[in-house]
């Protein structure tokens, strides 16, 4: 059975560039460790198009972003030196730890036009692990294992599935990959963990004998494992184990409030380090309240 739907909401991010934010939700916070996924366009970049769509360095802690697209190509930027494009089914794996600064720019896009699509989602440290050395890694080629099948391409994205391991290293058990189906062809949903949940980024799909369009998170129950795609599609599945509780405030996660405001006290006077290629600007603190400390 299907446990919840959860449709994508817009979000603007500035200069008119807007996301389908689907986690985290008011009655869903998370599925496994995954707290934060938005959906990237599609959305068609004209040359010579202002840098106010840029998405300008900002920090992070208590996580690892994990971006992966279908179209375009998106430059990064961070604290750690790393300068690094990602491109359709590349993946780029920044784990904040203690802290890390980053961009992501539309360089191609400003040069030359351009059509960007893709998914960026945030993976929540186990507390342990929460306060571990920042680090960067890019993958491609045979750190994303493929298989063609039956009517379905598969790209496992991070983690374990369908018998396969992808490069990224993990802190915890999880499986996300991305599933490129034909009309009609069917795909298994990897079970063994205790959360679950597929994205339907284009076509429309069928699970448990109804139709789902694009744009919705199914959460899915221990009994359901497989899904028909209705349409070409394109379908993100993923999951893993709960972390346990998680607190967010803006581009922060921890388990703890006193560290979200810390890290909020620390961006706001300046505490951390900008990306060397990238300092002349930055995302200020939002106006909103941080978590109070004692």
């Amino acid at each position: 059975m299907i446990e919840m739907v959860i449709e994508q909401r817009r979000r603007d991010l500035g200069g008119s560039f807007e996301v389908g934010r689907v986690l985290p939700f008011a009655r869903r916070r998370m599925v496994g460790p995954f707290i934060f996924f938005d959906h990237i366009g599609p959305i068609d970049l004209a040359p010579s198009l202002d840098h106010s769509i840029d998405i300008r360095p900002h920090p992070h802690i208590g996580l690892s972003t994990v971006s992966y697209l279908f179209a375009g190509e998106i430059m990064h930027r961070d604290s750690l030196g790393y300068e690094q494009a990602i491109r359709p089914q590349e993946v780029n794996w920044m784990t904040a730890g203690s802290g890390i600064t980053h961009s992501e720019r539309f360089e191609r896009a400003r040069a030359q036009g351009d059509r960007v699509h893709g998914i960026q989602a945030w993976v929540a440290l186990p507390a342990e692990q929460e306060e571990v050395a920042p680090s960067f890694s890019h993958h491609s080629g045979r750190d994303l294992p493929q298989w063609n099948e039956a009517g379905v391409i598969g790209h496992l994205i991070a983690g374990s599935a369908y018998g396969l391991t992808a490069g990224a290293e993990t802190h915890s058990p999880l499986f996300y990959a991305h599933l490129d189906m034909a009309p009609e062809a069917t795909a298994e949903v990897p079970d063994g963990h205790k959360e679950r949940a597929l994205y339907i980024a284009t076509g429309a799909v069928e699970v448990d004998s109804r139709r789902y369009e694009a744009g919705r998170m199914l959460v899915l129950g221990a009994a359901t494992s497989r899904v028909k795609a209705l349409e070409q599609s394109a379908v993100m599945v993923l999951g893993g184990e709960p972390v346990g509780e998680r607190f967010i405030y803006w581009n922060f996660v921890s388990s703890s409030k006193d560290r979200l405001a810390q890290a909020a006290s620390d961006w706001k006077a300046g505490r951390m380090k900008l990306p060397d290629a990238d300092d002349a600007e930055f995302i200020p603190l939002p106006d909103e309240p941080a978590p109070a400390m004692p």
